[in-house]
């Protein structure tokens, strides 16, 4: 790719965009998301400390590379449960541009550990589980990816459920960054993408094997990887943790700087925005679903059945009344 053949993201910037492309001659693709004032609004509206803060920016930046391929509109999500002071982050996408996020976590444990020096990302995550799960909506089925976390970061992670659950040669990388103005503290994130889909699936099987495919009792010989993934993996790997939230170096600056010698196409970026799904119809369909008597056991202080999202801190209240003659209640 030259210069001139660059394609803009036009008025788009590149704050909160997703941007495919392609590297024809190592037959792979990929995508770059930078995500700015989407991911400062979900942490700043909760007030994460940072090593909460900077797990969920990496789980955003993840789900949105995810997510994005999605060729439906349906959602994408990201769920961690573990053992660890942060003991669950969820991530939604709602293709082709919703996100929302929030994580769990035990606020004194956390403060224990800052004061004994163990709080970095990965030692508040702990152990468990990570699963990804598509949901095409419409009654249609569902499908769901489980990788256990045993003290490894997201990327590698991803780069397990890829290798186990799709078996496509991937390499996933993920950076979080905050700044402190005067204004405060902000947060950006990124992540990169990349992927080898040859035409020939003998050279995809060939990329992709690792000593677990070896057979039982048997010796396990290191395959000859694919040149061209080897190339394109190792031209990759070298971008740095500051381009991926750099505010300015432009995404397409970055792909020419990791691929022009072998020519890197982009396409139209998508953008991104921090968005609920919640609404007050939707939690009153909810609260409907409930016993009259389970109801009642909601019911506050000020007499009303308070609910308040996790995802964006929205607080509705709702007047028990208001479910008493439903047509909708159990018997």
């Amino acid at each position: 790719m030259t210069e001139a053949s660059m394609r803009p993201v036009s008025d788009l910037g590149d704050d909160d965009v997703v941007l495919p492309f392609v590297i024809e001659p190592l037959e792979s693709r990929g995508r770059v998301v930078r995500l700015g004032a989407s991911v400062d609004a979900i942490l700043a509206r909760h007030g994460y400390p940072e090593a909460v803060a900077r797990l969920v920016g990496e789980a955003a930046a993840l789900t949105v590379l995810l997510g994005s391929a999605l060729k439906f509109e349906g959602r994408f999500q990201v769920q961690t449960r573990t053992n660890g002071i942060v003991d669950m982050i969820v991530v939604d996408f709602d293709a082709p541009d919703r996100l929302r996020a929030f994580a769990r976590f035990d606020a004194e444990a956390l403060a224990l550990a800052q004061a004994e020096g163990r709080a970095t990302p990965l030692q508040v995550l702990g152990t468990g589980h990570l699963a990804l799960t598509i949901d095409q909506g419409n009654d249609m089925s569902r499908y769901q990816g489980v990788v256990p976390l045993e003290g490894q970061g997201l990327e590698d992670a991803a780069h397990q459920y890829f290798r186990q659950s799709e078996q496509i040669p991937t390499l996933v990388r993920l950076a979080v960054a905050q700044s402190v103005t005067g204004e405060g503290v902000h947060w950006r994130a990124g992540g990169l993408i990349v992927q080898f889909l040859p035409h020939s699936t003998d050279r995809l099987r060939q990329a992709d094997l690792h000593p677990g495919d070896a057979p039982e009792g048997g010796d396990y010989h290191e395959p000859s990887e694919d040149d061209a993934w080897s190339e394109a993996k190792a031209l990759a790997a070298t971008v740095e943790d500051h381009e991926l939230v750099d505010p300015t170096l432009s995404s397409e600056r970055l792909l020419y700087r990791l691929f022009h010698e072998r020519g890197v196409k982009v396409f139209g970026g998508q953008p991104i925005r921090e968005a609920c799904r919640c609404s007050t119809d939707r939690i009153t369909e909810m609260l409907r679903r409930f016993k009259p008597r389970e109801r009642a056991d909601m019911v506050g202080d000020n007499g009303r059945i308070g609910v308040t999202c996790e995802f964006c801190s929205t607080h509705r209240d709702f007047e028990p009344s208001d479910f008493e003659a439903s047509d909708l209640d159990p018997a």
